[in-house]
């Protein structure tokens, strides 16, 4: 799909939609860069949230999605058209990858969601995991955390249909990332991984 069509249609039109139905409150819009690559890694409760987190965003957007998802008919096509990357969820996925490294050095935002798929259906955080991190400091990017606040009642994994509620979206101040002294990728990699969990966490 051309990115204007995404940009000036599908996102206002759905934007729009989601405001109707549901009260939406988006706090932190100026932490979201203009430019630059830049990964933005949120809380996943729903299949809503790669529209929601992008409600507000006015640069070409890119998510990396289960590739399982993929072979869905109609969900598949809507999210090849939609600029979703397939990625395996288990093991290392070095397509994806390199397909990732590629959109952040073209100065692109890669949305993430390092619960690795829907989280609990109560709204808490499942542990993350630091592929996310890791990703960020191959690119060197900063990575932008997002809190989706209540979209666990609006369609959680246990719910066959989504339902109306409240809607709070944060952006939280860009995390620069970097090992520290001393500090091999892993071990930093684990540790901004904490504390974007703390990060993402402070606003659910």
């Amino acid at each position: 799909m051309p990115q204007w069509v995404f940009d000036y249609v599908i996102r206002p039109g759905f934007g729009s939609f989601l405001r109707v139905v549901n009260r939406i409150r988006f706090r932190g819009l100026e932490n979201i860069p203009a430019r630059g690559g830049v990964i933005l890694a949120a809380n996943h409760q729903t299949y809503l949230d790669p529209f929601l987190l992008s409600i507000m965003l006015k640069r070409p957007t890119r998510y990396l999605a289960w590739n399982e998802a993929f072979s869905w008919k109609l969900t598949g096509k809507f999210m090849y058209l939609f600029g979703a990357l397939p990625i395996q969820l288990e093991g290392g996925d070095r397509t994806a990858t390199r397909r990732s490294l590629d959109w952040l050095a073209r100065d692109g935002a890669l949305v993430i969601f390092p619960e690795g798929g829907r989280g609990n259906p109560d709204g808490s955080l499942m542990r993350l995991k630091s592929g996310t991190a890791r990703l960020a400091l191959d690119a060197g990017v900063p990575i932008l955390p997002v809190s989706l606040r209540g979209a666990h009642r609006l369609w959680n994994r246990t719910q066959k249909l989504p339902r109306p509620t409240t809607l709070e979206i944060t952006y939280h101040p860009l995390m620069q990332v970097r090992c520290e002294a001393g500090e091999d990728e892993r071990t930093a990699a684990r540790r901004i991984t904490d504390e974007l969990a703390a990060l993402i966490a402070s606003g659910l």
